[in-house]
């Protein structure tokens, strides 16, 4: 793109690294400078509308101008614009949302201990169950099982749990003890002739293969999403958590669930462990607790996992961890009202129906060339872009149709995101039927238009 000196998107050059961007790439095309929103939309500084496709990261759930969550935190701002929860410290909506988080659980929880991001709540979940198990007696129990395809964040703790290429490439990772078994994805890690429920029992199989190579001894936890959000929304097949949690359950060991993505009525639940009778000893939560209208996480924990912890606390004289702005009062606040509002509309029952009216309008999309599997539930989705829908192939550079077709859709007004090849879908909770239509279409358009381009790359 031509850039104006001294613009915004010439100063961003100049003095920006972005996140998830090829630096390089970037001081050549330049960013999309983004400068309001209302609803399901957003605003570029030339004034183009965009329907944001995946509520900004997973996460606006309620749009982009909700006047409530500012009021929310323009009251706590005159009140106690900050303080900690350090020391025996504490403030009310920090007291206030720990009970209703506890309250909402899907399954009984005992204490919540609150981060910024999902990367820092399950950085924290390692460190305490590394402290857990030491408090036990049991210093040999510190390996953690996570899944190829997961995706836990970028702190180096969390990124190791990550179940990504890019996120370990040239980082050094993952760090050790952390071990990774496959993916839920049927439609990719299926073998031929193999039923869904026959996946489901290999998959469970493989788990308890890894126990018992490492050391049933050795193994603390196990981390998964109930859905798995960047690693291409891969939805699991039925039975598949019954048969994994079956093998948790036969070694003792701990159950994360990563609700970072699906918490707060993504799957049509108001938790993903809700959709999938997922039953964890620990669950992470972030990006929709507040709509992202500020940094907020919470880890909810059972006694299982708190009582031994709270035993090693008293015998060292303190819990050593903890981040200055863990349950900042502005960010619990908002939280409360976001909460508050999901509740009184009805967005987790609205997220069911609009949902299954989402996941359907975008099936009729399943017959098309470039479609190898349109995939989700509730109001989060992914459409897998092929070349050969026999092989279940893309192009032989991974991302090279996914990125065509975010570019294209961004083009027409849509702001999604490929994970390779996978496009993704998470539109904000309050969308209505007109706008999925509108949305539909533009993707329709997309892959009509790809054609030309998609027939000049090699195949995989």
């Amino acid at each position: 793109m031509s850039m104006l000196p001294n613009s915004q998107e010439a100063r961003d050059v100049a003095y920006q690294l972005h996140p998830y961007t090829n630096a390089r790439a970037h001081q050549q095309a330049g960013p999309l400078v983004i400068e309001r929103g209302e609803g399901p939309y957003v605003f570029d500084a030339s004034g183009k509308r965009y329907f944001e496709a995946m509520a900004g990261l997973w996460s606006v759930g309620l749009g982009f101008n909700e006047k409530r969550l500012v009021e929310a935190a323009h009251k706590q701002m005159l009140a106690l614009p900050f303080y900690h929860t350090f020391s025996a410290k504490s403030h009310g909506p920090s007291i206030d949302l720990a009970e209703k988080l506890v309250a909402l659980a899907p399954v009984p929880m005992s204490k919540v201990f609150f981060t910024n991001s999902g990367s820092e709540a399950n950085d924290t979940v390692l460190k305490l169950i590394a402290y857990r198990s030491n408090a036990l007696g049991q210093p040999q129990r510190k390996k953690v099982i996570s899944r190829m395809r997961a995706y836990h964040g970028v702190t180096i703790a969390s990124a190791s749990l990550t179940g990504l290429p890019n996120n370990h490439r040239s980082f050094d990772l993952p760090l050790p003890n952390i071990l990774h078994t496959g993916s839920p994805h049927f439609y990719k890690d299926g073998a031929p002739g193999e039923s869904e429920e026959a996946f489901a029992t290999r998959r469970a199989e493989e788990l308890d293969a890894l126990i018992q190579k490492e050391g049933p001894d050795t193994i603390a936890a196990f981390f998964g999403e109930p859905v798995m959000g960047a690693g291409g929304v891969i939805v699991p097949p039925a039975t598949y958590w019954d048969k994994i949690q079956a093998v948790l359950k036969k070694y003792d060991i701990l159950l994360v669930a990563d609700e970072v993505i699906c918490g707060f009525g993504r799957t049509g639940k108001m938790f993903g462990c809700e959709t999938y009778g997922i039953k964890p000893d620990a669950i992470v939560v972030s990006k929709q607790i507040t709509s992202s209208y500020f940094p907020l996480s919470a880890i909810l924990m059972n006694d299982r996992m708190f009582e031994p912890i709270a035993d090693e606390s008293n015998k060292i004289g303190v819990l050593g961890h903890g981040f200055t702005a863990g349950g900042h009062p502005v960010g619990s606040a908002i939280a409360l009202e976001n909460l508050k509002i999901i509740e009184e509309r009805g967005l987790v029952a609205h997220a069911a129906e609009l949902g299954g009216y989402m996941q359907g309008k975008l099936r009729e999309l399943a017959g098309h060339p470039l479609v190898g599997e349109v995939r989700g539930v509730g109001m989060i989705a992914a459409l897998e872009l092929v070349l050969d829908k026999q092989r279940k192939t893309a192009a032989a550079t991974p991302g090279a149709v996914g990125g065509i077709a975010s570019r294209m859709l961004q083009e027409r007004g849509v702001i999604s995101r490929n994970m390779l090849d996978a496009i993704a879908i998470c539109p904000p909770l309050i969308v209505n039927k007109t706008q999925i239509d509108e949305l539909v279409a533009a993707i329709s358009g997309v892959l009509e238009d790809m054609k030309a381009e998609v027939a000049k790359l090699t195949p995989a």
